[in-house]
């Protein structure tokens, strides 16, 4: 049975692969070839220090997952626009992953321009997004 953490840090990779046309890896490497549309790679990142209540006993994480964006190709400037609009789109349509966690929000990208030998550059960013969820058991 998959943990609570688990659950979510897939419901959000599903949520992300409602962004028509651009793949969503997990915890992959980034390929030799990114699509014309762009690419996303979701990190499970850190859950980080949880809050404690007690009884009944409960852990309030804010999990801070990472998605890298990255386009290609001569309108990368624009696609990179794009595709992070649609990344908020998605999550601003569904702030809980279907009731699975409290709430999730991004945060803003720090695009960096990266060259290619003999290809065109590529337009990257981390998009720091954060997981509040509660939990009864930390290694869950």
């Amino acid at each position: 049975m998959p943990t609570p953490r688990e659950t979510i840090l897939s419901a959000l990779a599903d949520l992300l692969r409602t962004v028509p046309h651009v793949p969503v890896l997990r915890g992959e490497v980034l390929p030799e070839r990114v699509p014309a549309v762009g690419l996303m790679i979701l990190r499970d990142g850190e859950p980080g220090e949880p809050g404690v209540t007690l009884s009944p006993l409960r852990y309030h994480y804010q999990h801070r997952a990472e998605i890298e964006a990255v386009v290609q190709g001569e309108d990368r400037n624009a696609s990179f626009s794009a595709l992070c609009a649609s990344i908020g789109a998605v999550i601003s349509a569904d702030r809980t992953l279907g009731g699975r966690c409290d709430w999730i929000e991004a945060e803003a990208p720090r695009p960096v321009d990266l060259p290619v030998e003999g290809a065109a550059s590529l337009k990257a960013a981390v998009i720091p997004v954060i997981l509040h969820y509660t939990t009864a058991d930390p290694l869950a």
